[in-house]
């Protein structure tokens, strides 16, 4: 029996049950689906079903070799169902590793013979462990690249931005974004489209891809010259973000949290006594009776809709905390519970979460839950002039991260639970977009590949206020870019501490602020040191929740403040250039801050290079990520360059020292770049 079949946009694999099938899928790219189970029509989760296709794929059979070629990227299969994918050039770019005895290798041929490759290890290049309810335990094998760089997977609390060598968990965490796109340097792109949990492991002797309960193995892969291009075929097969509105492109104020509606108006009116152009303000958790209730308690919230007039005369806009937990207590549980629109436990105590109540969460999966989840917040806080949402807990964030615990509308959470944010925020998005909204943006906090197209703006969780964890939060910022998430944040100074009193976190905030002008969004928010204990430790039964101290731009004392308003105002120059960025983001799915070899992809050092990075094509940013510094050493790449603070003009090619005390971040610009005159410190300071 002949296992290969050739159809128009296909080829195709069959053996004893198993099958295989490759098929065209977007620009230069191939989509790859395997399976010891029937084949089904799988919901492709992160692709896009409706993609225009690219040209004509050719498909042909020359004797045990089965091929497709798209554009730039070739697949080929032999009689044993063994995978390889080259590029144009017919370079191999990405090979299953199989290690078995009786595997012959009909892709390398010495003369007319076939070269044996005998192993007694007994390893396959697809694996499939069957569990109950038609899933398996699935591990797929690539061989490994010597010197090949990687990139992109999403955010890891961690300093590296080259990701050979690392292992990573494919889970959603606190802090921990996975987004399963990968760039190599080695010409191809790499989306794992199955979000189930599991890992991979970039080791020196071969990558690992795992997935913990799935029914198939499915991926897609493309190929182009330029880690631009290759991010830009991606975003063609899984989205790009809508357009940034424009007020969004400033100053957002935030904290844990402003407890009451008069004091989050002060604190607008306070910056617009100042002068200061405030964006965005934010009513943080808690302004509910109980979690799940999505309104204001009118105890401290009386009248929302003149708040939020008040705001927008001031030219700002009100951003709310959404919170996925369900209290029991909540007016809304029962009915939740009746319809099936609440995560459920496999086994044991249904409570998911201990936060100030036992909760469960809303299951984002569920069709009809995020119908719900919206009409709620439609009623209580969009009719109420509230135009913008904040997706907190949207990994979402288990007391105990027991994965095997818990079952979601679409499946278990082993097999479907990394989907969880998209879903999360395409409730919203899908709401809004039938409300007329085109420019949707929900800050959240976790994502997965596609959750770009929901309009979703991730932050990096509930970081530390330390110099490491600023310096990690600059490699996820960058490898969240590269995984097609072009809109990313960060807490300015971290979440977790930061004494407003502590020298030595003034330095951190003056330090962290100055980066994040330079960041898709520039938003303050954190728990400050000392915190403030509620009224009362408990109302009506339920728990309720502190404040931290001023997390102002003013609440740092006054040379912290002077440098800081500079740099708000800054910001605001810099307005035109990050709108022109957005509309790249929008168009193209290019990150607005990127690895310096995403617009210098020739030069070698721009790969190795991973503490400073281009912000759009023409400003290179060396951030100071560690305390006490006042020099940095910057790469810039051939050409000539603008230091952006004194004007100097600086052939590049080479290493610089510069000076960067504490009041001074290492900018350049591209000479001749428009966006050198924002940095006119005539027009600004």
């Amino acid at each position: 029996m002949d296992t290969l079949c050739l159809e128009s946009r296909a080829i195709a694999w069959r053996y004893n049950g198993d099958w295989l099938r490759i098929e065209a899928h977007g620009p230069d790219g191939l989509r790859l689906r395997a399976s010891t189970f029937p084949a089904t029509d799988a919901k492709t989760h992160a692709l896009l079903d409706t993609v225009t296709h690219d040209g004509t794929p050719h498909v042909t059979r020359d004797g045990a070799i089965a091929r497709i070629t798209h554009g730039r990227i070739t697949a080929e299969v032999d009689l044993q169902g063994r995978v390889r994918f080259l590029n144009a050039r017919g370079q191999l770019l990405l090979e299953e590793k199989w290690r078995q005895r009786d595997t012959i290798n009909t892709f390398w041929t010495v003369g007319t013979d076939e070269v044996r490759t005998i192993s007694a290890l007994g390893l396959s290049g697809r694996e499939f462990k069957p569990l109950p309810g038609e899933v398996a335990a699935i591990t797929v094998r690539f061989e490994a690249k010597r010197g090949e760089r990687l990139y992109g997977m999403g955010q890891y609390q961690q300093p590296n931005l080259d990701l050979a060598g690392c292992s990573l968990e494919l889970a959603q965490r606190n802090s921990q974004a996975s987004v399963p796109f990968v760039v190599s340097s080695e010409g191809y792109g790499f989306l794992w489209n199955n979000p189930a949990v599991g890992e991979v492991h970039f080791a020196a002797n071969g990558t690992v891809w795992t997935a913990r309960a799935a029914r198939e193995i499915d991926y897609w892969i493309t190929a182009a010259d330029t880690p631009a291009e290759i991010v830009r075929n991606y975003a063609r097969v899984t989205g790009t973000v809508p357009m940034m509105p424009d007020f969004a492109l400033g100053l957002w104020q935030s904290k844990l949290r402003y407890r009451t509606q008069e004091e989050l108006l002060a604190v607008a009116r306070d910056y617009h006594r100042r002068g200061i152009p405030l964006a965005v303000i934010v009513a943080d958790f808690f302004h509910w009776p109980v979690q799940g209730d999505w309104r204001f308690d009118p105890r401290e919230w009386p009248d929302p809709a003149a708040m939020t007039a008040e705001l927008k005369a001031m030219g700002t806009e009100l951003l709310v905390s959404i919170w996925p937990t369900v209290d029991p207590r909540s007016e809304n549980y029962a009915e939740m519970a009746e319809k099936g629109y609440l995560v459920r436990a496999n086994r044991g105590l249904d409570v998911q979460q201990e936060f100030l109540g036992n909760t469960r969460f809303i299951d984002t999966t569920h069709p009809g839950a995020r119908a719900f989840l919206w009409e709620r917040a439609k009623r209580n806080y969009r009719d109420q002039g509230v135009a913008l949402f904040w997706l907190d807990e949207a990994e979402p964030e288990y007391s105990a991260y027991d994965f095997d615990t818990y079952r979601y509308h679409a499946g278990s959470v082993l097999a479907v639970g990394n989907a969880y944010p998209l879903h999360y925020a395409q409730a919203f998005h899908d709401g809004l977009a039938a409300e007329g909204e085109t420019e949707i943006v929900s800050l959240i906090r976790c994502a997965w590949a596609g959750s770009q197209r929901y309009g979703a703006l991730v932050w990096s969780g509930d970081i530390h206020s330390s110099f490491e964890a600023m310096r990690n939060q600059l490699s996820a910022g960058l490898n969240m870019g590269m995984a097609g998430i072009p809109w990313w944040t960060t807490d300015i100074g971290g979440f977790h501490g930061g004494d407003v009193g502590d020298p030595a976190f003034h330095e951190l905030m003056v330090r962290w602020f100055q980066w994040a002008v330079f960041t898709p969004v520039l938003r303050m928010h954190g728990h400050r040191d000392p915190i403030i204990p509620p009224p009362e430790p408990f109302r009506d039964g339920v728990a309720q929740c502190d404040t931290g101290a001023g997390n102002e731009l003013w609440s740092f004392g006054e040379p912290v403040f002077a440098v800081l308003r500079r740099y708000a105002a800054l910001r605001e120059r810099l307005r035109p250039y990050v709108a022109g960025l957005m509309r790249d983001a929008h168009e193209r799915g290019d990150p607005l801050m990127r690895p310096m070899f995403y617009d210098h992809p020739d030069d070698p050092r721009c790969w190795a290079v991973d503490d400073q990075y281009m912000f759009g094509p023409d400003l290179l940013v060396a951030p100071v990520t560690a305390a006490g510094e006042t020099m940095r050493c910057v790469y810039l790449p051939a050409g000539v360059w603008r230091d952006a603070w004194n004007g100097d003009l600086i052939e590049g090619g080479g290493d610089l020292s510069v000076a960067a005390p504490l009041d001074h971040i290492p900018v350049f610009v591209r000479d001749g770049a428009a966006v050198a005159a924002a940095f006119d410190r005539d027009g600004w300071e």
